[in-house]
């Protein structure tokens, strides 16, 4: 890694183990232009690239042409209303109601070691780790200042980008747009990857070619959302697990957010990531700064597995924090599918006995346990125990599953209020409404204010004082509707565009206080299953929810786009009860496990319930985690068939990384009556390393492994899962 300026030339080189990352200085007026971003490269005077000798009337030597130039130029941060007509990355509305903008370079810095973003999750490296470019920009006549904010790592093949703006007038200034990354580059005859869906179907992948106008993906809900996810991938048309150049963008934020990307006029492409501006509208008071969440950069020449295998590295080590980063999680069991509201203290003890019997390490009671929650319709915000459900009180429950050997863990929804609750009947202004307009219910329930400080102090007393109350050693933290009838008694006139940031913030803010009050808690975020599985809250809890679909043939799909992004242990995966409760499947119970191990593993059902003979695969399910866990959670991620292409096979391998072990997952979806056997092609493995193949015999170099194969039989039926065992000799 390493991060240079070259003064006479006026250009930026950022270096990461093996990409290059290229800005330029153009133009008596300082713009800032993106030269290049790729394969690493050992030259840096590549100003060429950004043709500015094929404009005749460059703005400092003659304005006749200054709108042709500026739209144009490959920028390195866009601005709004001066003559670039492509999608900016900034803009602002004066006192005086105008809205150009024009930034020039002022000064620079670089510096080891990565900055905390205030407020806001981001990555994090030492000086070691990770080097820093901040480049100051201005608009002279608003006295703006923009910084824009790189981090090289050296570990991973990562660019990070974020931007901090201050407003150094003598009046005030709205922020109306602020996009964290804005990357322009010749068309290379790209696709678009998304990952898009609705509840129960989260993260499918959406593969397409790009063409003219802006495409992309985007959430206007609140929360980064079921339907779309804060991440796009261009890549060229030859680009697949293994081969072609592909550039991954990911933003670690939860709330609204735009990623797109646009073909314009000439045929360059322009990408652009950070929060939707749809209602922002941001009030930047004289001397006072905002900054932007951080978006991630991938660069990869080794197709999609590169970019994937990049952002489980960077998410893993420069991520994810606290007791759990690098721990084996335990295996729960969770009563919601198994009880619904319908359970007490000798109920949730009679699945605890079995389960602790049967191996499992956890119990999580999941909701329906305090106010008068006997349905979804009343007693959110209600955070005291129902002792007519647990005689005997909270601590009572927990002491007597840990006398089972287990631990325990509990549901909370905090940012939720229920109308018919004794929490809004005191305070119905703590709910967001529009004042004069009955605001709209989703499931019953209202979003309460969390730009308030009063609402923030209430919903963290509430939670911490249960977690005080017992030994609670998980929370699941749940939201299970999105944003709507944004106002806010406690912000005026001015300030009702800020509502949405400031919500998120408030959840951020929330997760902080108790994870640091409360450092050895598990906490599993959950927003309807996977409405709200991003980066951002992967900084607070180590896993997430991924979806509230636990059927296991649903689940490969959702899982595979997860997994494109985001390392298995940061999966939320159960083995759930058929015929399933979501889609009404049937599958085996082995084929069930074999997808939750994939993932965090535990179980979504009543285990006294269950049919005995798959009550009797639970032991060797827990032997199966523990025996792989390891090398799941901290190996190298590799995709060799995927179906939701071929509609037959779904297939994955996880490489430990010294290469002496890995573990293929193999579902066959539907049985292909003319196929006796498929020949699979091992990934990962050193060519020259010597392997055995559990349940084979011989030795085989990796090469082979390889290159021609293994045999994979083809069971008869559907739905049949096998685990294939590689190590070295």
């Amino acid at each position: 890694m390493d991060i240079k300026f070259y003064e006479q030339e006026k250009v930026f080189k950022l270096d990461t183990n093996n990409t290059s990352y290229l800005i330029g200085i153009v133009d008596d007026e300082n713009y800032i232009g993106h030269i290049y971003y790729g394969k690493k490269i050992d030259d840096y005077d590549l100003k060429y690239l950004l043709r500015i000798k094929e404009y005749p009337f460059v703005p400092s030597t003659h304005n006749r042409e200054k709108v042709a130039f500026l739209d144009s130029l490959p920028t390195e941060f866009s601005t709004h209303g001066i003559g670039d007509y492509r999608d900016d990355a900034i803009a602002i509305e004066t006192l005086g109601g105008h809205t150009a903008m024009q930034l020039g370079y002022v000064s620079h810095n670089i510096y080891g070691g990565k900055p905390v973003l205030e407020g806001l999750p981001s990555t994090f490296g030492t000086e070691e780790e990770c080097i820093t470019l901040e480049v100051l920009c201005k608009d002279k006549i608003l006295n703006l200042n923009v910084t824009l904010i790189y981090t090289a790592f050296k570990d991973v093949d990562v660019i990070t980008r974020s931007v901090r703006v201050t407003n150094e007038g003598s009046e005030a200034i709205y922020l109306t747009k602020i996009i964290s990354a804005c990357l322009d580059m010749d068309n290379n005859d790209y696709d678009l990857i998304t990952l898009n869906g609705a509840w129960a179907r989260e993260r499918h992948i959406q593969r397409r070619p790009v063409g003219f106008g802006i495409q992309g993906a985007s959430s206007m809900r609140g929360e980064s959302g079921h339907q779309n996810h804060p991440f796009l991938a261009l890549l060229t048309k030859n680009a697949d697990q293994d081969k072609g150049e592909v550039y991954g963008f990911n933003f670690i934020y939860s709330g609204n957010f735009v990623a797109t990307v646009e073909m314009a006029q000439y045929e360059n492409i322009r990408t652009v990531i950070g929060i939707n501006p749809y209602d922002f509208k941001w009030k930047l008071e004289a001397g006072t700064s905002f900054q932007a969440p951080e978006a991630v950069l991938v660069y990869s020449d080794e197709g999609i597995g590169g970019m994937t295998r990049n952002f489980h590295d960077l998410y893993r080590k420069h991520l994810l924090r606290g007791e759990y980063k690098n721990k084996r999680r335990p295996i729960l069991i969770n009563n919601w599918e198994a009880t619904y509201f319908d359970f007490n203290t000798d109920k949730l003890l009679g699945i605890a006995k079995e389960a602790a019997s049967l191996g499992i390490e956890m119990l999580v009671m999941d909701d329906g346990w305090f106010g008068t929650r006997n349905d979804d319709n009343c007693a959110l915000g209600d955070w005291v125990v129902n002792e007519d459900k647990l005689p005997g009180g909270l601590k009572y429950l927990v002491d007597e599953v840990n006398r089972l050997g287990m631990k325990f863990g509990i549901w909370f929804e905090p940012e939720m209020v229920s109308l018919n609750s004794d929490l809004y009947r005191a305070h119905p202004d703590w709910a967001m409404a529009v004042p004069g307009r009955t605001a709209s219910l989703s499931r019953n329930q209202y979003v309460l204010d969390l730009t308030r400080k009063d609402v923030i102090e209430y919903i963290y007393e509430s939670v911490s004082a249960i977690l005080r109350s017992a030994n609670i050693e998980y929370v699941k933290w749940d939201m299970n509707r999105a944003l709507s009838d944004i106002g806010s008694v406690g912000l005026p006139a001015d300030r009702q565009g800020e509502i949405y940031h400031r919500y998120v913030l408030g959840v951020y803010e929330l997760q902080d206080r108790l994870t640091k009050e409360f450092p050895h808690l598990l906490l599993e975020n959950c927003s309807g299953g996977g409405a709200r599985f991003d980066p951002g809250m992967l900084y607070y809890s180590p896993q997430i929810w991924c979806s509230d679909d636990t059927d296991a043939i649903e689940r490969l799909e959702i899982q595979e786009g997860t997994a494109m992004i985001y390392p298995l242990s940061t999966m939320g995966a159960h083995v759930s009860d058929c015929p399933n409760h979501a889609v009404g499947r049937v599958t085996p119970f082995k084929t069930r496990g074999y997808v939750a191990l994939a993932g965090t593993f535990g179980y979504e059902l009543d285990v006294t319930k269950i049919p005995a003979e798959d009550r009797a695969m639970i032991p060797e399910q827990v032997k199966m985690y523990h025996k792989y866990n390891d090398l799941i959670r901290t190996g190298d991620y590799y995709r060799l068939a995927s179906s939701a292409q071929n509609h037959r096979l779904d297939c994955w391998q996880i490489v430990s990384k010294d290469k002496t072990e890995s573990l293929i997952t193999c579902i066959q979806v539907l049985h292909n009556v003319n196929c006796k056997s498929r020949k699979l092609r091992v990934k990962g493995l050193e060519p020259t390393k010597r392997y055995t193949v559990e349940g084979t015999d011989g030795t085989f170099s990796g090469s082979t492994l390889m290159y021609s194969g293994i045999l994979l039989e083809n069971p008869w039926g559907d739905f049949k899962g096998r685990l294939i065992y590689i190590r070295e000799c």
